[in-house]
């Protein structure tokens, strides 16, 4: 590789690195600023990041079907994304609701074979499967895996788990078909704007929470905005210049970093059985991208 393309795949380890503390600093700044109030609050400084190092958005450039699709899908994960961690009962399950996101991997190279017409094989099918039955390991929690345990502590919040899961759909879909319709347009800064006034109007309409403002929380606000914006510029970068190959792949280690990352910024100690899990939905996301890219090799 050259220089300028390890700077740009170093950007994207970074951004991945950073996409990896979100679990745990989106938590914190709700804790202290509320579920919709501190979440429009990291998108605005975001969208703020993200057009001093990107500039404004050229939107009459985009295909009209990339604005709609695109602005579509993306703010609807992110808001179903921040509003799960927002609301969960407790830190430990907002780490659980991380790894539910965490399901768009497989999702996405799922969509990607019957989108491109390809033979579901067995070797995908067993990548799904372990992925699932991770994430199964995880929300079962400390009880023996069992349907009841898994159903118990899915109703005592099952909004966040709905919004978790729908997030995971979603962007599984807006990886796919964004590609497709982009006409080779980065629309990121737009949706992250987007994202922000969508969130300000939920805002609007629910309770409002009492902002904590201390040092301290305003600091993990700006660190959570700062982390967000700075990690899609860096990645944006990344994919143009870097090697996206070796980038893709360590993408795939996402969970147990951010799992790592949540344990340490939110204090809460995870049992080996999450960690299974956790090991568990990671792999069979790899199983799925070797499944689609041995499809290709042949």
């Amino acid at each position: 590789m050259k220089l300028g393309q390890y700077a740009a795949t170093l950007y994207g380890v970074i951004s991945i690195l950073l996409w990896s503390t979100m679990v745990g600093l989106i938590r914190s700044v709700s804790e202290n600023f509320g579920p919709v109030g501190g979440a429009a609050l990291v998108y605005t400084i975001g969208s703020i990041v993200l057009v001093l190092a990107m500039g404004l958005p050229k939107i009459k450039q985009y295909p009209k079907r990339y604005l709609f699709w695109g602005t579509l899908l993306f703010v609807s994960y992110e808001i179903c994304f921040v509003l799960a961690l927002g609301l969960a009962n407790n830190r430990q399950q907002a780490i659980e609701l991380g790894m539910v996101n965490y399901l768009w991997p497989s999702f996405t190279i799922a969509l990607a074979v019957f989108f491109n017409r390809q033979r579901f094989t067995v070797l995908l099918a067993i990548g799904l499967i372990l992925a699932f039955m991770g994430l199964v390991w995880v929300i079962s929690g400390d009880q023996p895996l069992s349907t009841e345990s898994i159903l118990a502590n899915i109703q005592s919040n099952p909004l966040c788990y709905f919004l978790a899961f729908i997030g995971a759909i979603f962007w599984s879909f807006y990886s796919n078909v964004t590609k497709r319709i982009s006409g080779g347009h980065n629309g990121m800064v737009l949706f992250f704007i987007m994202t922000a006034i969508g969130l300000w109007i939920l805002y609007l309409f629910s309770t409002p929470s009492e902002f904590n403002l201390t040092t301290n929380s305003l600091t993990l606000l700006l660190i959570a905005a700062i982390a967000t914006g700075g990690a899609n510029a860096l990645w944006t970068f990344a994919v143009i210049k870097g090697n996206v190959a070796f980038l893709g792949t360590l993408s795939y280690f996402t969970p147990v970093i951010s799992t790592a990352f949540a344990s340490i910024l939110l204090s809460t100690a995870l049992t080996l059985g999450f960690w299974q899990g956790v090991l568990m939905v990671t792999i069979g996301s790899i199983i799925c991208f070797l499944a689609t890219r041995q499809k290709q090799v042949k």
